[in-house]
């Protein structure tokens, strides 16, 4: 089982990738709204799967892995960022001007951690490393709907 937390918690390996792994991490969850966004017009059901998904077995993955690293948030766990990201995403048509918007504003609240992010960092474990980056997807989210809103987005 710890081959197959690591496999998730890494998204197959993207987060053993040299510098900014998280920005790797969520690189591969824009790469697949992209391709959403290439096939269907309709990709909310489809964000909104793979957001509980991640998220699920990301918690699990992501505990497993930090207990057995004994890092409490190894860098290499960037399933976090991938649920972020499809949170950030699901609330706005997809595009490219939302995919870039969305990728940059998912990574400066990541990067950040206003709070409530910052606190939910604290939680134990799995909860801690996913939920920080839920908040931060939020955050991204909310600001995209807002420039979507004033005009800004198509």
């Amino acid at each position: 089982m710890a081959r197959v937390s690591h496999w998730l918690a890494t998204c197959l390996g993207v987060g053993y990738l040299p510098i900014a792994p998280g920005s790797w991490g969520s690189l591969l969850a824009v790469a697949i709204a992209g391709c959403l966004y290439l096939v269907s017009s309709h990709s909310f059901p489809f964000l909104l799967v793979g957001l509980i998904g991640s998220t699920i077995l990301g918690t699990w993955a992501a505990d497993r892995v930090a207990s057995d690293l004994g890092d409490s948030d190894p860098s290499r766990v960037v399933i976090d960022e991938v649920a972020g990201q499809f949170l950030t995403l699901m609330w706005v048509p997809l595009s490219p001007s939302s995919l870039f918007l969305g990728f940059v504003s998912f990574r400066v609240f990541d990067i950040l951690k206003p709070p409530p992010a910052r606190q939910a960092e604290g939680l134990p474990g799995g909860y801690g490393i996913m939920t920080d980056d839920l908040v931060a997807g939020v955050y991204a989210g909310l600001l995209l709907l807002l420039v979507r809103w004033l005009g800004f987005v198509p």
